[in-house]
């Protein structure tokens, strides 16, 4: 199957083991970013490995059953989990049997409709935790995707911490609004940032974050780019502002944590972290799981949306 094609296709699921529980799907998301560069063949050969989801079937560049986000209930398994909302790191599927370990419950008071901010809010908890704001700082984001207006989210409420949200798109206005922190366009947005994170997925918004970061700031580049090169102004007034950029990725837990701090207990406090119904404003869209695939063609060739819901009936 060649890049951006996608395709439903039937599994038989072997009996489940002492130790495994059977999910039902209710939902799923689309990880805007990382989703569409492995669904168009983007994926570097340098990272085929590094890139795997964890129940992924399949080499890249495919064909690859791929995806992160799912959200269900537990049909069957121990006693004590049966009936409950769980969110696994799994691909899209109506129904998959996963170890108990895998599955993580989720808190009473967070929806599972919101729950497939998951992942997400996961990313941004570990690029906050990379990025180290302290109160009081401005702090400049730059681009209002879901990982970038979650980075906001969790920044804006840190005492004293003045966030604005930097996207191009008019439409991003309400949503910084709805977080509790300021909007700007590229050409409104205020200069001398104490601290600055790239989440726009674009060049040009890794320059306009340089550009933005006052002497001696921190510039967090959260981004990734796939097999696309990106050419980085680190001319101009970079060395002589002495700059600091400093890479994220959810991979590995942040070094200021990674002592303490185990995958399931950042998850963890990632679904809790969604106990807010202001976070709903962030799923703005949803589609059957039948039509998937379509889907999947129609997102990456509209990039800027926010999250994108698949529900199964």
């Amino acid at each position: 199957m060649r890049p951006g094609v996608g395709a439903l296709r039937d599994e038989t699921l072997p009996p489940r083991g002492p130790d495994e529980v059977l999910v039902r799907t209710r939902f799923s998301g689309i990880s805007r970013g990382t989703e569409t560069l492995v669904f168009t063949g983007q994926v570097p050969p340098a990272e085929y490995q590094r890139m795997r989801a964890p129940f992924q079937q399949g080499d890249f560049p495919g064909p690859v059953k791929y995806g992160y986000i799912a959200v269900g209930d537990v049909e069957d398994g121990p006693a004590s989990l049966v009936g409950r909302a769980v969110f696994v790191l799994h691909p899209h599927q109506t129904r998959f049997l996963v170890p108990v370990s895998a599955a993580t419950v989720i808190p009473d008071a967070v929806p599972p409709g919101r729950a497939v901010l998951a992942a997400n809010m996961e990313t941004a908890l570990n690029v906050v935790w990379d990025a180290r704001p302290l109160p009081g700082d401005h702090v400049a984001v730059v681009g209002a995707g879901v990982v970038g207006c979650l980075v906001a989210y969790l920044i804006g409420r840190m005492p004293g911490c003045e966030v604005e949200l930097i996207d191009p798109l008019p439409a991003r206005g309400p949503v910084a609004t709805a977080l509790g922190v300021h909007s700007a366009t590229p050409e409104s947005a205020s200069p001398e940032a104490d601290l600055v994170i790239h989440a726009s997925g674009a060049p040009a918004g890794l320059a306009l974050a340089l550009h933005l970061a006052a002497t001696e700031a921190t510039v967090v580049e959260a981004s990734w780019y796939g097999s696309r090169r990106v050419e980085v102004p680190l001319g101009e007034g970079f060395h002589s502002r002495r700059l600091r950029l400093v890479s994220s990725q959810v991979g590995m837990v942040a070094p200021s944590q990674r002592a303490r701090w185990s995958y399931g207990r950042r998850l963890a406090l990632a679904l809790a972290l969604l106990a807010d119904a202001t976070l709903d404003v962030l799923i703005p869209e949803e589609s059957p799981f039948d039509t998937l695939p379509d889907t999947l063609v129609q997102l990456s060739a509209a990039p800027g949306a926010l999250c994108h819901r698949v529900r199964y009936d």
